[in-house]
C-alpha cells in the first residue's frame, strides 16, 4: 500500500492530506504481452490511492465535501472492458489519468497485479504515483 511519510511547502499545499482508497478491486482485463494472455481476458487486481487535502475540522459530514470515489469502479470497469493493454504501466498511467482529471484530486497512487500469471509467484504487478502539480512529497511503497 501507499503510506504518506512528508509534505513540503509548495505553493498551494495542504498542511495536511486525505487518503481514499480503493483496495484489491478485481476485473477481467485483456492485458499481457504472452499469447496465453492474450487469448482471454484474466484476473487483474488494482489499488487506488486518491490524495486530497483534507478536511477542515468544521467540515460537515455529507458527501460533498468530499471527492466521492464510487466513479473509480464504474470508470476503472470501463477501462478495462475497451481494450487490450500490453503493459500494467500503461493502465496505470490511464487510471492515473482517470484519477486526476476529478476535481480536488491532488494526487493519485495507482498498482496493479496479475495473480493468475505464474503458478510460482502470487502476482505480477507494477505501482504509479502521479500529481496533479509538482509536490514535495515522499511516498514509500511497502507491499501487502
Amino acid at each position: 500500500m501507499f503510506n504518506l511519510l512528508t509534505l513540503g511547502a509548495a505553493p498551494y499545499a495542504p498542511h495536511e492530506l486525505s487518503c481514499s482508497f480503493l483496495k484489491g478491486y478485481a476485473v477481467r482485463c485483456s492485458i499481457g504481452i504472452h499469447d496465453f494472455e492474450r487469448r482471454a481476458p484474466q484476473r487483474v487486481l488494482i489499488d487506488i490511492a486518491l490524495f486530497t487535502a483534507a478536511l477542515p475540522d468544521s467540515a460537515v459530514d455529507q458527501i460533498d465535501s468530499v471527492v466521492d470515489y464510487d466513479f473509480l469502479r464504474e470508470d476503472v470497469t470501463r477501462l478495462c472492458a475497451g481494450r487490450h493493454f500490453d503493459l500494467q504501466e500503461t493502465l496505470c498511467r490511464e487510471i492515473c489519468a482517470l484519477c486526476l482529471e476529478r476535481p480536488g484530486v491532488l494526487g493519485a497512487a495507482v498498482s496493479t497485479r496479475k495473480p493468475d500469471v505464474y503458478a510460482d509467484t502470487e502476482a505480477v504487478g507494477c505501482e504509479i504515483v502521479r500529481w496533479n502539480a509538482p509536490h514535495s512529497v515522499a511516498v514509500r511503497i511497502t507491499p501487502g
